[in-house]
């Protein structure tokens, strides 16, 4: 997972999987859901994100756990 943040575009991106983006959709206002040629998510755009995400300077990032959860694999 990669998360980054474009301050030319005020976009926060978060990409679950380094695969090819099939489709997006803007399920709510700003907010937009990439998704595979399954459909499944890979990722996700913030738009507007400084109005959105108040602090992202002070992001804490957190990765609990070991592996992936219910067996599924990286593939």
């Amino acid at each position: 997972m990669k998360v980054t943040y474009d301050p030319g575009t005020d976009t926060i991106i978060i990409n679950l999987k380094d695969v090819q983006i099939s489709e997006s959709d803007e399920f709510q206002e700003g907010m937009i859901a990439d998704l595979d040629s399954e459909e499944r998510i890979v990722g996700f755009a913030i738009l507007a994100a400084s109005k959105r995400v108040t602090e992202r300077q002070n992001m804490i990032f957190e990765s609990r756990g070991h592996g992936l959860a219910n067996g599924a694999t990286d593939a």
